[in-house]
């Protein structure tokens, strides 16, 4: 199994926002994780969490060395988690986002989604409507170039109009991964470089799109909030209007992350069971910039949080072995 390594975030504003990722190794590896990161978030509280990841060998045997999964635990807490480095530069091994193709309500099981024999690695993706047959997409969806759902272009909170631009996942033709505040205006998407500054009660001024470029993407999924930026925890709750929502409370969580060699991150935290309760926005945010990532975004999660890997489902979604069907994933094939 390896040597384990330790690595800890914890002390002043400088040392837990600013800190350097640990390298990345084939061996066990510890996250420690600030539970409340008081000078990043505006929370208080001391206390860290410890995952203790090792690599899920069975798995990682059938598959290319560019695709590593490992499983991580605390029995204290309690918490389970599983996450899966995908070096998005071996030519072998490439990144999509999908939509269901099920006609009936979009919606399908995250093993649906895998069930190409190609698909070695599948998570869910974006946030959907459930309360409505066929079900639509809430946020951006790109796929094969084409804009499949537009990004959310405004929130009403309390009868307060917020025009925003929210956290998107999107992978270039050349399969880079990029991590942005994404928007849609007529056919085209733009990718920002901070969102509009809101506050509960206080919108920001109209989106001015001299600030922005086209994000020339061909596949993309838009959710939220932004979990790091610039390899620094940034969680922008606030900013793109997930107040007065349950989004930042502690969940089930899936997030996404892009490394500095560009290397894509994906992390499933099983919640809402006792073997594991979940984890809020900032406590997430931690476990990302620890795995090493320069960006990250939140994705849907709760009940819809899956990860499936060869086939087989790794975590237990709300505490059931039963999929949520879903209307967006994120599937890597492998050659």
């Amino acid at each position: 199994m390896g040597r384990s390594v330790t690595h800890e975030t914890r002390g002043d504003r400088a040392e837990v926002c600013a800190k350097a990722r640990p390298e990345q190794r084939p061996v066990a590896v510890f996250a420690a994780v600030l539970l409340a990161v008081a000078s990043c978030t505006g929370q208080s509280g001391t206390a860290t969490l410890t995952l203790d990841w090792q690599p899920v060998d069975s798995l990682n045997a059938k598959l290319p060395e560019g695709i590593r999964v490992y499983a991580g635990r605390r029995d204290a807490m309690p918490i389970r988690a599983w996450y899966v480095r995908i070096d998005e530069r071996d030519p072998r091994i490439t990144t999509r986002v999908v939509q269901s193709d099920d006609r009936t309500d979009n919606r399908e099981t995250v093993s649906s989604f895998a069930e190409d024999t190609s698909v070695c690695v599948a998570v869910n993706g974006g946030y959907f409507t459930m309360d409505v047959t066929p079900a639509r997409h809430a946020g951006l969806l790109v796929t094969d170039d084409s804009i499949l759902a537009p990004a959310t272009r405004r929130v009403v909170r309390d009868s307060v109009i917020y025009p925003v631009a929210r956290a998107a996942i999107g992978f270039t033709p050349d399969d880079d991964v990029q991590i942005v505040w994404a928007t849609t205006r007529n056919d085209t998407v733009f990718a920002w470089r901070r969102p509009p500054g809101h506050r509960p009660g206080d919108p920001a001024p109209p989106l001015d799109y001299s600030r922005a470029r086209v994000w020339p993407v061909k596949y993309a999924v838009g959710a939220g909030p932004m979990l790091v930026y610039d390899g620094r925890i940034r969680v922008t709750a606030d900013e793109e209007v997930f107040f007065g929502s349950a989004i930042p409370n502690t969940h089930p969580r899936t997030a996404a992350g892009r490394t500095a060699d560009g290397a894509l991150v994906i992390l499933v935290v099983d919640g809402r069971q006792p073997e594991s309760g979940g984890m809020n926005l900032e406590q997430l945010a931690e476990i990302m910039l620890n795995l090493g990532v320069e960006q990250a975004l939140n994705l849907d999660g709760g009940g819809s949080t899956t990860l499936v890997v060869k086939g087989m489902m790794l975590n237990r979604p709300a505490g059931s072995n039963t999929q949520r069907e879903v209307m967006s994933a994120l599937v890597t094939t492998c050659e």
